[in-house]
């Protein structure tokens, strides 16, 4: 039986791995420019390869939060739909939930596009 509480629970995980996401994109970018600069500047070849290994592991981090993203969006959208059937509507909680089910089904529309 899907709870307030349960729903709460799940928007909160939503938001949070889209935070996660995001961090790792930003990180992704950041490791990017400076492997880009060490091979400007003819950085040491053991120094480079860790840093390639460093944005490599980053990069292997993105998918990964996306798979985690798009189950706790299913699970959000199954709590959801429970309590709306056993007709519990009302409350910023559901308001919240449909707001974060919307941003992360726009976050995929824009990373597909």
């Amino acid at each position: 039986m899907a709870t307030v509480r349960n729903l709460k629970i799940k928007t909160s995980t939503c938001k949070r791995i889209v935070k996660e996401l995001h961090s790792y994109e930003k990180e992704v970018e950041r490791e990017a420019a400076k492997t880009a600069d060490m091979k400007e500047k003819g950085a040491d070849p053991y120094d480079l390869k860790q840093q390639e290994n460093v944005l490599a592991e980053s990069r292997m981090m993105i998918p990964d939060c996306r798979k985690r993203l798009e189950a706790s969006l299913a699970d959000l959208k199954g709590t959801l739909a429970e309590l709306e059937e056993a007709n519990e509507k009302e409350g910023s909680e559901f308001e919240d939930a449909h707001s974060t089910i919307t941003e992360v089904e726009k976050l995929f529309q824009t990373s597909e596009a």
